[in-house]
This record gives structure tokens, C-alpha cells and sequence, in this order.
């Protein structure tokens, strides 16, 4: 069983990446105890040489060692600090890889998106997906190795500080407490505004998407200017609350600014306090200009903050756009894997928004007895199939039944082919295109000559031709997804407007070989133009009314004289 992307996100240390990220941990430590070693000991050191000028001991004393450990924790300090760099972006990329990895490879096996033609993908909530990865990742050089060796070095200092100088560990804690005080009051306000930003950026994509998607249209209408100018007020938007939070960001780098200076005035004033002169002072210099050294760290705390919330939006993120995704195979062992028969139960007919539309639709249907939907556009034979299949929530009332037994919308995902009119092409070989990588490749040259387009793909190369949304027509498009529905093993085929882009004869001659292939499974499919359907003995025609007209009968089998074949 694969596991959910979830779970995979829950798994944080496996064995390809934990010893990466424990070094990297160990190289983290080690730069930042370096760096306050240099600090402090480069003080020690400056202050020593003062001292010694100003007697005799300047004749014997001894430079030699102190330069030579100022020069080994620069050294060390620069060789740790690249070092965890590099181990530990390589740590969060391999995480990174696992990530998307198994994501991509749910969605390739998801009949959910592949087998539904991918119309119906989020693809601003996509793309947030992938930075989402990115932001779970790096949420541990960010946040993780920082806390982790801030901790450490702040216990060792505190440590180091009740044995030399322990009335400063007073002020020092206040420091602390105030600057964690301000860090807290400030993190729901960051939360808000990064929120704000998130929801921003994704409308102003969404905008800019359908406005380069109908591009032509909308300057015909004379509405691009206005698209456009919408989509640019969302980032104006969003970059106002990044603005607002870097100002926040602001006043607490002010304050944690101010830790590492008044921390070291702190141990020295108490050791002057305490009556230590001269040489005495040395190693309370060497303490206090360690903290100094410290401060620079504590300055990172809001870049800390605002990776913490980052990764709680990434998180979010994940758990909404997985939920209720077949992005695994974790359906209970005892759920159908095909059904025989099909009965739609007191299904609502609602537009795309939800909104009803009035009257509902009750059909018993079986294999090898296809059912055509027909009507006007807009009485809602797209949202019908949609929420049969399960892509759209069903509203109350409204029941599928797979012999005889409810089936959930997961699982009408799972069973149910749903192939939409305006079908996806994607860049990539025709064979990929096709949506069935088990199938032999006589396997699709014959679906592709039932829809007639085998011969457009000799020309373009074979199966493993390159294939894009620009160099085929829409009724070449319309036929690639048909021949995608003939190669699906699901029992139940739903088919949305399958005549649409192509000319009279030549759907005629299609729906006769789909019809046919489709004899031993449930066929479902809707059509603006039923007239060569109207006498076939093999199809049900239901008629579902004009949705301007409140009296027209909704989900009545026709009872129009059949003809003979």
C-alpha cells in the first residue's frame, strides 16, 4: 500500500537523509561555538596586549598562543559555516526529492487526474504545493540547526556566567523573557498577514490565468485591461502585507539587536562590580564579548519567526489540497473494484456554482444499455456527471448506488471514467497523452483508429511523437480523449459532450464504435445534439429541460418512437 503524501510529510528522518541532517547539526554547532570563541577570545586578546604595554610584562609576554587561537576559530568557524551549508542544503533536498517524488508518482497512478484528463487539476493550488515542499523542508535549516545551536550556545554562556559573574544572569534573563514576549505578541499578527499574503498571490495567479487563457476573447469584449488590472491590485495587495510584516520583522531585530550589547555591558559591569581589575577582568572580558558574539546570532529570531510561519501555512497547505485526493491506494479492501449495475437516486440538477437548478434525476442503469443526457446548455448535464463521478459534492438528497450498495465519492473516483469535452493535452509523447501506460501499443493504435485519428499520428511520428495543446485542432483533441476513454479499464464511462468539435458523419461513426466497444460496461454521456442518437435502439434518452422553463419534465426517459437498426 503507498503510503498518503501525509504521511510521507509525518516521516521526517529517514535513513537516507538522518545522518546527513545530524551532521549538518554537529557542523551548525560547531561554527557558532567557533564564532563566540573568536569573539571572546580576540577581546581577551586585544585586552591583554593592553595590559602588557602598559609594564614590564609587555618583555615577556607571549602573543604567540592567543593569535594562534583567534586564527583556529576563524578558521574553524568559516570551514563549519560552509560546510553545514552545503550538508545541510543537501539534507533538505534529498527530503525534497522523496517529497515531490512521491507525489508525482500518486498523481501519475491517481485516476483521479490522469484518468479524468487532468481538467479538473487546481493548478495555482499546484503550484503552492511545490513551494509548500520547499517550505516544510527548509524549515529545518531555518528554524531547526538555528534553535537547536542558539539553545546550546545559551546554556553554555548562562553556565559559563553563574560561575564568573552570576548577578548578570538577572538582566540577561529579563533580555530573554522581554524579547520572547515581544516575539510572541508579534506571532499571530505575522500569522494573519502571511495568510493575507498566501490567499493574495493566489488569486492574482488565478487571475492572471484566465486572462492569459482567453486572452483573444477578452480584448474583444474589452476587458483585458480590467482582468489584468485586477490580478495586479491582488499583488499590490499581497506585497502590502509583506511590507506590513517586514516592519514588524523590524522592531523585533531592533530588540534582539540590543541583547548581545547589553549582555556583554552586563557581565562587565558586574565583574567591575565585584572588584575585578587588571588581569583579573580578562576572562569576564572573554565572557562578555562571547555574549557579544552570541547577539549576533539572537538577531536572527525574526527570521526564525516568519520561517515557523511559513511552514505552518505550508502544512496547512498540504493538508487542505491532499484532503479528500486519491493520492493513494488506501481504499478499504472491501470496496468494489467494478460494478454491474448503476442507479442514480433523487440527484439535484445544480449549475457549476452549486446553485440548484430544480428537479432531480432517477435512472437505473446496466451495462450495455448506454444512457445519453440531453438538453440545452446550462441545465447542468456537466455538473450531473461531475458529481456522479464524484468530482462534485453531491447535494442532499441525491444517492449513487453500485449494485445495489451506496458508493462514497472516493469511490466513484476510483470506479468511474469521467471524460470531459475540453480535453487536456499536455507536451509530451502521444503514448503519455493517451493516459494508459499498461496498454500494448496495438492496444492504442486501435483506439485511436476507432476515432479516426490514427492517421494524424502516423503523420506526426507514432505514439513516441511530441505532442502539444497548439498543434492540434479541438476536434483532434476531442477524439484523443475519446480514444483515452476506449483504452480506460473502469467499468462505468462517463463522457461529457463527446460529439462536441466534430462534424455530423464523423461523430455518427464514432458514437457507433464507442457504443459498441462500451457493450459490456455502463455508458453515460451527455449531448446538445441527440438527433442521430434519437431512434438507436441501444441508447436511453432522458431528457433534462430547458432550465428557463420551471414546468419542462427533468430526468424523464424519452418516449420518442424508436427506429430499428
Amino acid at each position: 500500500m503507498r503510503p498518503s503524501i501525509e504521511t510521507e510529510f509525518a516521516v521526517q528522518d529517514l535513513p537516507a537523509t538522518r545522518g546527513t541532517w545530524k551532521l549538518a547539526l554537529f557542523l551548525a554547532l560547531t561554527a557558532l561555538f567557533a564564532g563566540v570563541m573568536l569573539t571572546g577570545v580576540s577581546a581577551w586578546f586585544l585586552g591583554a596586549v593592553a595590559l602588557a604595554g602598559a609594564g614590564p610584562a609587555a618583555f615577556s609576554f607571549n602573543f604567540h598562543v592567543p593569535a594562534a587561537f583567534v586564527r583556529l576559530f576563524a578558521l574553524t568557524r568559516t570551514v563549519a559555516k560552509y560546510g553545514e551549508r552545503v550538508v545541510g542544503h543537501k539534507a533538505a533536498l534529498l527530503d525534497q526529492v522523496r517529497c515531490r517524488s512521491a507525489l508525482f508518482s500518486a498523481m501519475a497512478a491517481s485516476p483521479t487526474t490522469r484518468r479524468a484528463g487532468w481538467q479538473l487539476a487546481d493548478q495555482d493550488r499546484l503550484s503552492d504545493f511545490i513551494d509548500d515542499v520547499e517550505d516544510v523542508d527548509y524549515a529545518r535549516l531555518r528554524i531547526g540547526l538555528p534553535v537547536k545551536s542558539l539553545l546550546a550556545a545559551l546554556g553554555f554562556l548562562a553556565v559559563a556566567t553563574l560561575v564568573l559573574a552570576p548577578l548578570a544572569m538577572l538582566p540577561i534573563l529579563l533580555m530573554l523573557a522581554a524579547t520572547a514576549i515581544l516575539a510572541g505578541r508579534l506571532l499571530p499578527r505575522t500569522r494573519s498577514l502571511w495568510g493575507r499574503v498566501r490567499a493574495e498571490r493566489r488569486a492574482a495567479a488565478r487571475q492572471f490565468g484566465m486572462a492569459l487563457a482567453s486572452s483573444v476573447p477578452l480584448r474583444a469584449e474589452r476587458r483585458w485591461t480590467e482582468m489584468l488590472d485586477a490580478g495586479f491590485d491582488r499583488l499590490a495587495a499581497a506585497e502590502a502585507g509583506r511590507l506590513s510584516s517586514r516592519r514588524d520583522m523590524a522592531i523585533l531585530d531592533t530588540a534582539a539587536g540590543a541583547f548581545g550589547p547589553l549582555a556583554a555591558a552586563c557581565v562587565l559591569g558586574t565583574a567591575w562590580a565585584l572588584g575585578y581589575r587588571g588581569e583579573a577582568l580578562l576572562p569576564a572580558g572573554l565572557l562578555a564579548f562571547a555574549w557579544l558574539g552570541l547577539g549576533e546570532t539572537v538577531q536572527g529570531v525574526s527570521r526564525m519567526l516568519v520561517a515557523r510561519v511559513k511552514e505552518e501555512e505550508a502544512r496547512h497547505g498540504i493538508r487542505e489540497w491532499t484532503a479528500g485526493s486519491q493520492l493513494s491506494s488506501g481504499e478499504p479492501s472491501s470496496a468494489p473494484t467494478a460494478v454491474a449495475t448503476l442507479e442514480l437516486l433523487r440527484m439535484p440538477l445544480v449549475a457549476p456554482d452549486g446553485r440548484l437548478l430544480g428537479g432531480t434525476v432517477h435512472l437505473d442503469l446496466q451495462a450495455g444499455r448506454p444512457v445519453v443526457l440531453a438538453g440545452p446548455s446550462g441545465c447542468g448535464k456537466t455538473s450531473l456527471l461531475k458529481q456522479v463521478a464524484g468530482w462534485l459534492a453531491t447535494p442532499r438528497g441525491g444517492q449513487v448506488l453500485g449494485d445495489g450498495v451506496p458508493l462514497e465519492p472516493s469511490a466513484r473516483r476510483r470506479l468511474f471514467h469521467l471524460g470531459l469535452h475540453d480535453a487536456a493535452v499536455m507536451a509530451d509523447t502521444i503514448r503519455e497523452n493517451l493516459f494508459a501506460p499498461d496498454a500494448s501499443d496495438r492496444e492504442c493504435w486501435d483506439a485511436l483508429e476507432a476515432v479516426e485519428l490514427d492517421g494524424r499520428v502516423r503523420e506526426a511520428g507514432g505514439l513516441d511523437a511530441w505532442l502539444r495543446q497548439d498543434v492540434v485542432s479541438l476536434g483532434e483533441a476531442q477524439r484523443l480523449n475519446l480514444a483515452r476513454a476506449l483504452l480506460s479499464p473502469l467499468s462505468v464511462i462517463l463522457l461529457d459532450e463527446p460529439t462536441e468539435h466534430l462534424d455530423r458523419r464523423q461523430a455518427a461513426r464514432i458514437m457507433d464504435r464507442l457504443i459498441d466497444s462500451f457493450s459490456d460496461r455502463i455508458l453515460i454521456f451527455s449531448s446538445h445534439d441527440n438527433a442521430m442518437l434519437h431512434g438507436d435502439r441501444r441508447v436511453q434518452l432522458v431528457r433534462l429541460g430547458d432550465p428557463h422553463a420551471p414546468s419542462a419534465a427533468r430526468g424523464s426517459p424519452s418516449s420518442a418512437p424508436r427506429r430499428s437498426r
